[in-house]
């Protein structure tokens, strides 16, 4: 069993910067109002998909917290049952460590929210506000227009005539985007950190006139003005030889100015085997489909842009060992850069990337990028969670015509939806109930208060599901059976489904809105604390 860690001792370890890992696992709402200063992001429900590659290491140590214990202790056996040696629950959760005077913050993926700031102001990366790029369009000046986000958020919601370029990738292209080098480029994200991000490195390869956009898309938006929906400027056709050049100069140049450090493929190997008493983490920082084309074993996706945009999602334990790879050394040479200048210690490229490893006469996984970090979605989709199989073992697997059939008999099952409560809007089995996994031990008797009641239940592919099915086995309710395929399954036998927060008395806190899905509130104030980050390193 776990031990309670009181809050003095944690704010020790992290004053010291001792080598831990801070879990916080309460829905990102709650996540978002205030946490812990270094705490990580990992609602309860994601632990099984995303702790092995979040904290690498089984013996390292992991501090579990939440508002008041409750789901800490749940979360802290899940772990100890993945194989973690070293859990502890923070004794009295958030509540004690606020009431004992100790800090906390508000937002989410804070450290590179900050960093961009940071950077924004010692920098002095120029900025252009919505009216001003408006009217230079208006007058038909050129300029390129660079959406730094994911792919699939440019196709979403964008600034009309960008097109997509992202961060991870823009170093290697941006000689032909832009083969004027007197030309003007404005980079834009969703807010700030992104664009800041995109046009500080466009700024360190020497272009004389780059901006970001200020407070990007939902900057644009308040403004007044219409963004465009459904871009097919996607796609990046393979670099020129003068920009792989020139981009492979400019990586040489910042890898050796911010400390970035190569690795041969025999330091690979030697680094890669420490990991079962170190923090190794190898990430591919490539596209999805050059990810799924052939790897190196062990490594997992994860685009360059957004490992900078959302660092703490990636690497729990800030002093482990942090690998970057490409085919070659632009775009892995470029994250592990920005890493450094983050002020993790140790980040290491891959050299000669996957190029160097097949050329050693070593074969390439490959596997397709499971989810993955595209923007809105949280990176584990399609993804099998430890413990899958077991589970699954415990359970009823039904089809989708099997519960129909079911639904409509005397003693109908009562159904439950364990998934997000944004995908339960999106379509659940007509009848479910909304018991959002990581609270299922602590409000399933409200919802079936007898331990013989028919249950059954679904999420949206099938996975969270067996998870939850099993759970509920281990509290002593028997007669449980799981959706197959999930409302995937269920959509695809085209059976009705009924969409909204059917039954829902309070107001979720699970699921963020994020970009130009916010209220022009919840923007506004986003916007506000995001450059007030920036004022303690002189921002205006």
């Amino acid at each position: 069993m776990a031990e309670k860690m009181p809050a003095a001792t944690l704010k020790s370890l992290l004053d010291a910067q001792e080598t831990c890992a801070l879990i916080d696992v309460r829905d990102a709402g709650e996540y978002n109002d205030a946490h812990i200063p270094g705490a990580c992001l990992v609602p309860r429900r994601q632990l099984e998909f995303r702790m092995l590659r979040l904290v690498p290491c089984l013996t390292t140590p992991v501090i579990v917290c939440d508002d008041d214990e409750r789901r800490a202790r749940l979360a802290a056996a899940t772990l100890e049952s993945m194989g973690f040696r070293r859990v502890a629950v923070l004794a009295g959760g958030i509540n004690r460590w606020s009431t004992e005077g100790y800090p906390t913050e508000w937002g989410v993926n804070v450290p590179s929210k900050d960093f961009g700031e940071k950077v924004q102001v010692v920098h002095h990366v120029p900025e252009i506000h919505p009216e001003e790029l408006h009217a230079l369009q208006q007058k038909g000046e050129k300029v390129v227009l660079l959406d730094s986000r994911t792919p699939e958020e440019h196709r979403r919601a964008t600034i009309p005539g960008g097109r997509s370029a992202p961060n991870g990738e823009v170093a290697l292209h941006i000689a032909d985007l832009a083969p004027d080098p007197d030309a003007t480029i404005v980079v834009h994200c969703a807010g700030r950190t992104r664009s800041i991000i995109g046009a500080r490195l466009l700024q360190r390869m020497g272009y004389p006139k780059v901006f970001d956009l200020r407070n990007g898309t939902m900057g644009w938006m308040m403004a007044g003005l219409e963004l465009e929906y459904g871009s097919t400027r996607l796609d990046l056709p393979a670099p020129s030889p003068a920009a792989l050049a020139r981009a492979e100069a400019f990586a040489a140049r910042v890898g050796a100015e911010d400390g970035v450090r190569k690795l041969s493929i025999q330091d690979l190997r030697d680094l890669q085997a420490k990991a079962s008493t170190e923090d190794v983490y190898l990430i591919d920082v490539r596209t999805s489909d050059e990810y799924g084309r052939g790897h190196i074993p062990g490594f997992q996706w994860f685009p360059g842009g957004q490992a900078v945009q959302r660092a703490d999602d990636l690497v729990a334990v800030k002093n482990g060992h942090v690998v970057f790879c490409c085919d070659g050394h632009v775009r892995a040479t470029i994250a592990a850069s920005w890493y450094r200048q983050m002020g993790f210690p140790n980040v290491y490229v891959v050299d000669g990337g996957t190029t160097a490893w097949a050329a050693s006469g070593q074969a390439l996984a490959k596997t397709e990028a499971h989810g993955g970090p595209r923007g809105y979605d949280e990176g584990i989709g399609g993804a099998r969670p430890a413990g899958y199989e077991a589970a699954k073992a415990q359970v009823e697997m039904i089809t989708a015509a099997a519960l129909d059939e079911r639904r409509k008999s005397a003693s109908a099952p009562t159904v439950i939806f364990v998934d997000t409560s944004r995908e339960f809007i999106n379509g659940h089995v007509p009848g479910a109930r909304w018991v959002p996994r990581g609270w299922l031990e602590l409000t399933i008797a409200d919802v079936a208060p007898a331990k013989d009641a028919l249950l059954v239940v679904t999420c949206s592919d099938g996975l969270n599901s067996v998870l939850a099915g099993a759970t509920l086995k281990g509290l002593g309710y028997q007669r449980v059976a799981v959706l197959s395929e999930g409302m995937q399954g269920w959509t695809q036998a085209g059976l009705p489904v009924e969409k909204g927060l059917s039954g829902v008395m309070s107001p979720p806190k699970d699921v963020l809105t994020m970009g130009t899905d916010r209220t022009w509130a919840e923007a506004i104030q986003y916007l506000r604390w995001e450059e007030e980050l920036g004022r303690k390193y002189g921002h205006p």
